[in-house]
């Protein structure tokens, strides 16, 4: 479901026929009520506004013509008031739509700019280097953003590495040029860039065809419904645009520089990778990782090794990416360095069976099959089970990390209700993958990937295994050999030594290399041409193989074991977008007792809280603050973060100030034998002995208890004077 936020005074009239609107959780004053759409109805109410508003503007156009027609025939006065007062009502209908129409973006920028001017200032992040005026796309994060950073990753790896048992690695951010060059990323990894004619400021191409589209379609109200299909089309399509088609909707549309209003250049790829040079000499190029992934592709002979020669296994790393982004923008959402946590499970490409599946294939939320998407229909709720039954989802193995991705972000405090799995379709997915899937959660700015889960098939070891020449495969042991029929290719090494000289070896083991289909393919291809074009990936260029050079043949052997090169399923998770939708999506804000302002809160669960618990003191009194330092010892030893406070402030000021920070429970001393437990989002008190006020805290903060058997327990405490 897409939540958007509407000013009430703006859809007075519009939407009388509009969905419900329900309201939720206390949120800014100004955001009041919340408007619950899918992505199909959104468009359809859109839609229909747009509608309501052209036949209201033909209605104002009549009834202005009605005035003037009475007023040129000398009618009554009264006649003619009567028929003003109807034009002015029809004005006032006209704007009513016109603000629907708006509305909802404005209320989103005001909602997202109360929740980032709170977590900035409360330090949870803040712009790099900002008193030199900062960096585009470089953040810091503060003591309670490092906290909330470290609890999700450490939930992380509680989540995947410790429950599969997976292998952690940690390897370097610089990487030599030649392990990105055979993974594809020195020539493929480019986003598409214009520059401004005069100035030479670069931006992202595709990023200004959005904005000008969405910016159309919430701004200008006089589209046509044709004119608003079109863009609504572009933007739909947007990935699949190559470098001339997005030139020729830039011209067409008349985009120019967003400062300058200059005219851009056409559009030219632009690889995002950061360039280094290894050692001071300089003639050893790297670069500075735009993944994770590949140190452990690297790696997976070792790994493998070390598994005991036994497949599946997984191997996990969390680590630092670095991308140079053309335009960063969107906060945490895009930035130039950032905190990446990715899974590779290695699995035999003829069984993508996986043993835990049943544990999660129960669960049922919104996925989008590229088939929804493709027939213009929105997300649907689908039980795992069936989905990887009909074959939506490509195999088992990607099912269950489908089930354990959901299950962590939801856990970690994501809205279920604002968090899909969206299959890549058919034209964004790389040629070699089986089945693609991004978890996108729903802020602000739209539904973002936060997560992309893949079966990348066999590629990736394939490709280091060609441009190192170190076979990174698996084998399966027979109980007995097995006679079976063998595809062996056999380079003629003579003929390709005279043809290629220095680089017959690199020819050689790309042919040995080929894939069955590939071979076949060129065995059929020499038979009837004599010769063939053969792509050699060392080479990075094509070359032509004659029939004399190459035998392709069938053959029974026996053998005592199968070699092969195993399949990659790959879980992604960008942490910084994780954790900044997980902020919009904890925020909310409650008036005080006295009515006169909104107190911030962050509602975050306990397990990613920076801080999970406060103790305070209720008054200056020596007897109590020796009782506060009694609980922060207790605390501290049962490994408990948190926050002692013996100022004088009142102590609702106090909890005004922790729940800003989303800390979860306050213990208030206000005797030397029994404290108050409150909880942040109920406000709810229950007392307890000083003596197991850290116990309480921690059976409930590590989720041993839960709030609601605390309160069933416990003595409530009520005061009058202790909160707001």
């Amino acid at each position: 479901m897409l939540k958007h936020l509407v000013r009430v005074r703006a859809i007075a009239t519009a939407i009388s026929s509009s969905p419900k609107i329900s309201s939720q959780l206390p949120i800014p004053s100004t955001f009041t009520f919340t408007f619950s759409l899918s992505s199909s109805a959104m468009a359809a109410t859109d839609d229909s506004l747009r509608k309501s508003l052209a036949d209201k503007h033909a209605a104002v156009e009549a009834q202005g013509n009605a005035v003037r027609a009475l007023k040129a025939a000398g009618a009554p006065k009264t006649e003619i008031d009567a028929a003003i007062e109807a034009l002015n009502a029809l004005k006032l209908e006209k704007t009513s739509i016109e603000r629907s129409l708006i509305g909802g973006s404005d209320t989103r920028e005001a909602f997202r700019q109360a929740v980032v001017n709170t977590l900035e200032r409360r330090l949870f992040y803040i712009p790099s280097f900002k008193i030199y005026r900062g960096v585009a796309g470089l953040f810091d994060y503060g003591p309670p953003g490092c906290a909330v950073k470290s609890n999700v990753l450490s939930f992380w790896r509680q989540h995947f590495v410790l429950e599969e048992n997976m292998l952690e690695v940690d390897c370097p951010c610089v990487t030599p040029e030649v392990v990105l060059k055979a993974s594809g990323h020195v020539d493929k990894f480019t986003d598409l860039m214009v520059k401004d004619e005069k100035t030479g400021t670069c931006y992202r191409a595709d990023h200004l065809l959005k904005d000008f589209c969405n910016e159309k379609l919430q701004r200008d109200l006089a589209l046509s419904s044709d004119k608003v299909s079109e863009l609504k089309h572009v933007l739909a399509t947007l990935d699949d645009l190559s470098a001339e088609e997005l030139g020729a909707k830039i011209k067409e549309y008349e985009i120019v520089a967003p400062e300058t209003k200059n005219a851009l250049s056409d559009p030219y790829p632009f690889n995002l990778m950061f360039q280094t040079s290894i050692g001071p000499s300089g003639l050893s190029p790297g670069f500075m990782r735009p993944e994770t992934a590949q140190g452990i592709f690297v790696n997976f002979r070792d790994l493998y090794y070390y598994n005991g020669n036994k497949l599946p296994f997984a191997a996990a790393q969390i680590g630092q990416a670095f991308r140079n982004e053309i335009s960063p923008r969107q906060g945490l959402l895009r930035v130039r360095e950032f905190t990446l946590a990715e899974i590779e499970h290695f699995v035999d490409p003829q069984d993508k069976s996986h043993p835990k599946y049943a544990e999660v294939a129960d669960l049922e939320f919104l996925m989008f099959p590229r088939e929804l998407q493709m027939s213009g229909q929105s997300a649907k709720r689908i039980p795992l089970r069936d989905a990887v039954s009909k074959g939506i989802v490509n195999n088992e193995t990607l099912g269950y990390f489908i089930g354990r991705v959901y299950l962590f972000l939801t856990r970690l405090g994501i809205d279920k209700e604002r968090l899909r799995f969206r299959q890549h379709l058919a034209n964004e997915m790389a040629h070699y993958a089986a089945d693609c899937w991004d978890a996108e959660i729903e802020c602000s700015y739209g539904w973002i990937e936060c997560v992309g889960i893949a079966d990348r098939s066999a590629y990736d070891l394939r490709a280091h295994t060609d441009k190192s020449g170190v076979p990174l495969v698996a084998q399966e042991k027979f109980s007995e050999p097995k006679e079976v029929e063998k595809l062996v290719i056999t380079p003629v090494k003579k003929e390709l030594g005279l043809a290629f000289k220095g680089n017959q070896r690199m020819v050689v083991e790309a042919l040995e290399a080929m894939p069955e289909k590939e071979a076949l393919d060129m065995k059929a291809a020499l038979e009837s041409k004599g010769e063939v074009e053969f792509q050699v990936c060392t080479l990075g260029k094509n070359v032509t193989i004659k029939k004399t050079m190459v035998t392709i043949q069938k053959e029974i052997k026996k053998e005592h074991q199968r070699v092969f090169t195993p399949s990659v399923i790959e879980p992604s998770f960008g942490i910084g977008r994780i954790i900044y939708c997980l902020f919009e999506h904890t925020f909310y804000t409650r008036p005080s007792k006295a009515g006169d302002e909104q107190l911030n809160v962050f509602r975050f669960p306990p397990l990613v809280a920076p801080i999970k618990c406060t103790v305070f003191p209720l008054v200056q009194n020596q007897k109590y603050e020796e009782v506060a330092k009694l609980i922060s010892k207790s605390l501290t030893a049962a490994g408990i973060s948190h926050k002692i406070d013996t100022t004088g402030t009142s102590i609702g000021k106090r909890y005004a100030r922790t729940d800003e920070l989303g800390v979860p429970f306050a213990i208030t001393v206000d005797s030397t034998s029994s404290v108050t437990i409150r909880e942040r989002d109920s406000k709810d008190q229950v007392r307890v002995d000083v003596e197991k006020a850290a116990i309480v805290v921690k059976e409930v903060t590590e989720g041993h208890r839960t709030w609601e058997d605390v309160w069933s327990t416990l003595p409530h405490h009520s005061s009058t004077s202790a909160d707001d």
